[in-house]
């Protein structure tokens, strides 16, 4: 084979290979990959437009965009707490940060707290939900909360926030007792994954008043549920046990 048939032969044969990456694919066939899901090249398939995917560990980059905005929301002055994964590993359980940043703020405070986090240079996005304020800054997506799982961030919730440092900067953070039960409260038929409450019942499992969570979700199948599963598994003591006594 001379070199110009040879040439011909290898740009035919990569044209076809990345016509094959390049598939289209008819919306909803039982073949077309989801988007965000690996394509034929590797590469994630993606709708036009749509963002690109996360690293793997956003930690370091999800902890600076933290500091940044609890250095802002201190000098406020209005009361707040550290909540979501952040507040998880703030308070030690294992984590690698993907997503976001959440802060609890009271639904009266959200018009002030914009406004400071506007004038330290962070962006106020827009948000279809009606229980959150949504930001971001250093690239970094920030939730601003003051309706956790339904339920009004009250002066009792963030007055007995832990203050914590987080990578440097003492923030409040929440509670572990509210954090986990603000989890156990957004468990649906829709969302149930026991495995990440897992991990944070066995990592603060000291620090949380496990009576009071079964009182408050006894009548709650799946809390009441994910509770059982700890008493199975050993990470907490079985109820028939403690009425039992010694």
């Amino acid at each position: 084979m001379n070199s110009a048939t040879e040439s011909h032969s290898t740009t035919q044969s990569t044209a076809e290979s990345q016509g094959e990456s390049r598939r289209l694919y008819v919306a909803d066939a039982p073949d077309a990959p989801r988007s965000g899901s690996p394509g034929p090249d590797g590469t994630d398939i993606r709708a036009p437009g749509e963002a690109q995917p996360l690293p793997k560990d956003h930690t370091q980059a999800i902890l600076e965009t933290t500091k940044r905005v609890a250095v802002l929301l201190k000098a406020s002055g209005y009361p707040f707490a550290l909540a979501g994964s952040v507040a998880a590993h703030a308070h030690g359980v294992p984590a690698v940060l993907q997503h976001d940043t959440d802060f609890c703020i009271r639904r009266q405070d959200v018009d002030g707290v914009v406004q400071s986090l506007r004038e330290g240079g962070v962006e106020i996005v827009p948000s279809p939900e009606d229980w959150l304020v949504k930001a971001r800054a250093g690239g970094e997506e920030i939730d601003l909360i003051f309706e956790l799982s339904h339920r009004p961030v009250t002066d009792d919730m963030l007055q007995k926030a832990h203050v914590l440092a987080v990578d440097s900067v003492r923030m409040p953070v929440l509670a572990p007792h509210d954090m986990l039960s603000s989890r156990l409260a957004a468990l649906s038929e829709q969302y149930c994954d026991f495995g990440r409450l897992l991990t944070i019942a066995r990592a603060l499992r000291e620090r949380i008043d496990w009576d009071a969570l079964r009182a408050e979700y006894q009548h709650e199948p799946l809390p009441d549920a994910f509770l059982y599963l700890l008493e199975r598994l050993g990470v907490i003591e079985p109820r028939d046990a403690q009425k039992e006594g010694p």
